[in-house]
C-alpha cells in the first residue's frame, strides 16, 4: 500500500532548516504533494525512490522491532549531490516503504557521508538500556571547508544513537570517535558485532586500501589490519565497505566475504562494487584468490551494503541504482535516483572456486503472484502485452548458449539488446537505441562481462522490467546485469532476435507497484 496520508504528514513537518558548519542554510523545500504519488515520468513503480530531491548510497541498513531500515545518503535542497543528510525509510517487507523525518543533518564537524547502523542489544554504549538498546549508526564527517583548504584530515567518523527505533537520532558528544591522522580519503564505516571475540568490528576504507578496527563499546577503538593495497581493482577511490560470512551452498564450508566499491574503474566504465572471497581472524582479511570479481556486471549498481541483525539470519543486499559517470544527469525533474531491488546473496562452489551470488529476495514473488501479462500478439520472434504504467514485468526464461543468442525490451521504436556470444564468451548489453540517452555522453557505452555460468546447456534467466531500469539475473544470480533506461514510453514487447530455439519455459508476469496497490 502507499503510506499517503503518513508521507505527506512526516514530509511537511520536516525541520525548515538545517545546520552546516557555517551555520544555517537556506529552508527546507517541502516537496509537492505530487511527487508523492509517485507518477512522474521514470519514477519506478517497485524500487525505492526519495520522494523529493537527490539520493546516492545507501546507509544504516539495520533491521529492528519489526521494520528493515533504509537510510541514504540525501540532500533535501536540490536533484544534484550538495551537502550530505542522512534520508530515512522502512518496510516490515523490504517491499513496501514508509518514508519518515531526515535522521541525520549536517553539523559543525562536517556533512554526513556513508555509513552503517547496529542495534546494541546489550547496551555496550551506555546510550540506552537493557530493556531499550539503542539503535547506533556511524557514519563518516565530510568538513567540506577542510577539503578546501587542502587538509588532508577532513574526514572523520562519528556515532548517533536513537532509542525510538530510527525515529529521532542524538549525535555523540564525544565525536569524532575515529579521528583521521592524514588519509586523504578515509570514510565509510560498516560495524558489526563479531560474535566469536564478543568485540565490535569496525571497516574503513583509507583510499586505495582497508582498515580493520575492534571496540568494546563503539566509543574507543583500537586498529587492528590492514587489507587490500595490492588486491582487487584500483582504477579509483575505494569507498563503502562491507564484511560478513556466509556458508557455501550444499557443502558444511562457510567464507567471508568482503564488499568493496570502486569509483571509478568499474567493469564497464565509471563506479561499481567488487567483492573478495577468504577469510578474517578478527584481525584482517586473506583473500583466497587473486583475480578480480564484481557484483554486478551491469553500469547502476554501486556502493551497496547487507543488512545487519537480519531476522532470519539472511544477507540481503541493497545498491545505488546509478553510476556516478552520469548519475547527476539522468533525466528526471523533482527526484533523482533509485535502489536496486533488494536482493539476497549466497556463495556457490563452481569447480575449486566459490562465487558471491545474489538474486532477488524471495518476498519479491508476492509483487507478481497470480498475476500473468496478457499476451496480444505473437508474431515471428516480437512477443507483445500488455502492461499498465503502475506495473513493471518479470520475464523468466531458459537459454541454451550453444551459440550466439540475442535478446531485447522495448517498443516498436526502442529497446534495450541483451546478448551472448559463444566465440569470445561474452555477455553484452547495447542501451544505444533504449531511449532517452543525450543527457551524458558515454550513458550509451556497450557493456560487455565474461560470465561464470555453471551449464551452457541449461542457463535460467530472470528479468525485472520497472519504468527505467533492467535487472537480468543469470545462472540464479551468478551474473547480474543491472543498468537503467530511460523510454519515452513503458516497454511492452520482448524480442527474440537470435536463437529463438534456444529458449524454453518462457514465462511473462506483471509486477505489482507498491506505491499504487488498491
Amino acid at each position: 500500500m502507499l503510506y499517503r496520508s503518513l508521507a505527506i504528514f512526516l514530509w511537511l513537518t520536516i525541520f525548515l532548516s538545517c545546520r552546516q558548519e557555517t551555520g544555517n542554510i537556506e529552508s527546507l523545500k517541502e516537496p509537492s504533494l505530487d511527487s508523492l504519488d509517485y507518477n512522474e515520468k521514470f519514477r519506478p513503480q517497485f524500487h525505492f525512490s526519495p520522494p523529493t530531491h537527490w539520493m546516492n548510497d545507501p546507509n544504516g541498513l539495520v533491521y529492528n522491532n519489526g521494520y528493515y531500515h533504509l537510510f541514504y545518503q540525501y540532500y533535501p535542497e536540490d536533484i544534484v549531490w550538495g551537502p550530505m543528510h542522512w534520508g530515512h525509510a522502512r518496510s516490515k517487507d523490504l517491499l513496501h516503504w514508509e518514508n519518515r523525518a531526515i535522521a541525520l543533518y549536517p553539523d559543525s564537524l562536517g556533512y554526513i557521508f556513508s555509513g552503517s547502523a547496529v542495534v546494541d542489544k546489550t547496551n555496550s554504549t551506555g546510550f540506552g538500556t537493557n530493556e531499550n538498546p539503542p539503535l547506533v549508526a556511524m557514519y563518516t564527517y565530510h568538513l567540506d571547508k577542510g577539503a578546501k583548504a587542502g587538509r588532508h584530515d577532513f574526514q572523520t567518523q562519528g556515532i548517533a544513537y536513537s532509542l525510538d527505533n530510527g525515529e529521532t537520532w542524538t549525535k555523540f558528544e564525544g565525536n569524532p570517535v575515529v579521528p583521521n591522522s592524514g588519509i586523504h580519503d578515509f570514510r565509510d564505516p560498516k560495524v558489526f558485532w563479531h560474535e566469536e571475540m564478543q568485540k565490535w568490528v569496525l571497516i574503513l576504507v583509507a583510499g586505495d586500501h582497508a582498515i580493520f578496527y575492534q571496540s568494546d563499546n563503539l566509543k574507543n577503538w583500537q586498529e587492528t589490519g590492514r587489507f587490500g593495497k595490492n588486491a582487487g581493482a584500483h582504477g579509483g577511490v575505494w569507498e563503502c565497505p562491507d564484511l560478513f560470512k556466509l556458508p557455501v551452498s550444499n557443502s558444511d564450508e562457510a567464507k567471508w566475504v568482503l564488499l568493496i566499491s570502486i569509483n571509478p574503474g568499474g567493469p564497464n566504465q565509471g563506479s561499481a562494487t567488487q567483492y573478495f572471497i577468504g577469510d578474517f581472524d578478527g584481525k584482517t582479511f586473506t583473500p583466497e584468490h587473486n583475480d578480480i570479481r564484481w557484483v554486478d556486471f551491469g553500469r547502476d549498481n554501486y556502493a551497496g551494503i547487507t543488512y545487519n541483525n537480519e531476522p532470519n539470519n539472511e544477507r540481503i543486499f541493497i545498491g545505488w541504482m546509478s553510476n556516478w559517470d552520469y548519475g547527476q544527469q539522468t533525466p528526471t525533474t523533482t527526484w533523482r535516483s533509485s535502489m536496486t531491488v533488494p536482493r539476497e546473496l549466497s556463495l556457490e562452489k563452481i569447480g575449486e572456486h566459490v562465487y558471491l551470488k545474489n538474486y532477488p529476495v524471495s518476498q519479491f514473488q508476492t509483487l507478481t503472484a497470480e498475476e500473468k501479462v496478457v499476451l496480444t500478439s505473437v508474431q515471428d520472434s516480437i512477443i507483445s502485452f500488455e502492461r499498465s504504467d503502475f506495473e513493471g514485468v518479470e520475464i523468466s526464461f531458459q537459454l541454451n548458449l550453444d551459440g550466439d543468442s540475442e535478446i531485447a525490451l522495448g517498443t516498436e521504436n526502442y529497446k534495450t539488446i541483451f546478448g551472448f556470444k559463444k566465440e569470445t564468451n561474452e555477455f553484452y548489453v547495447d542501451r544505444s537505441n533504449s531511449g532517452q540517452i543525450d543527457f551524458a555522453d558515454n550513458f550509451a557505452n556497450p557493456l560487455i562481462t565474461s560470465p561464470n555460468i555453471t551449464d551452457k546447456n541449461n542457463v535460467k534467466l530472470k528479468i525485472l522490467v520497472d519504468r527505467a531500469s533492467i535487472e537480468l539475473f543469470i545462472d540464479g544470480g551468478l551474473v547480474v546485469l543491472t543498468n537503467q533506461v530511460f523510454p519515452s514510453s513503458i516497454y511492452d514487447q520482448f524480442f527474440i532476435t537470435e536463437g529463438i530455439d534456444a529458449i524454453e519455459n518462457l514465462k511473462i508476469s506483471t509486477i505489482k507497484s507498491v506505491w499504487h496497490e488498491e
